[in-house]
């Protein structure tokens, strides 16, 4: 008679461990931001790398995407960055971040980035990058 008792207590313990144990951010999804452009990340390998094709809300041409997380180890909230290099323009971007879950269990990404437009001379590099 003791056993299911044992068993029920195991089970509520790792219930438990569950419920109380950080939430983990995760990159691989579909992702959308506030200006409207969407990235889809299908795979994150065991380094850390990613691929994926991105779309503008202007512009419905695919621009490819590299990128790379932080290998994680313990933490559930990883950093990453990734190159986009634009098909509409000469342009590239660059994002680095971090994934975070915000309290109400939402998976956020909180990014800085660069855009890099070509320029006609040295001089001119000071208008290249936003």
């Amino acid at each position: 008679a003791g056993r299911p008792t044992g068993l029920l207590l195991l089970c509520f313990v790792r219930v438990l461990a569950l419920l109380m144990a950080p939430l983990q951010c995760v990159l691989m999804g579909f992702w959308i931001n506030n200006q409207g452009s969407n990235m889809t990340i299908n795979l994150v390998n065991d380094k850390g790398k990613f691929s994926s094709l991105t779309a503008t809300r202007n512009e419905t041409k695919i621009s490819p995407l590299q990128g790379s997380q932080h290998p994680k180890k313990k933490v559930n909230q990883p950093t990453f960055g990734f190159t986009i290099n634009w098909s509409f323009s000469d342009a590239t971007a660059v994002f680095v971040g971090q994934c975070f879950v915000d309290t109400g269990g939402k998976e956020v990404l909180a990014t800085t980035w660069l855009l890099r437009e070509p320029v006609g001379s040295l001089e001119d590099d000071w208008e290249a990058t936003r």
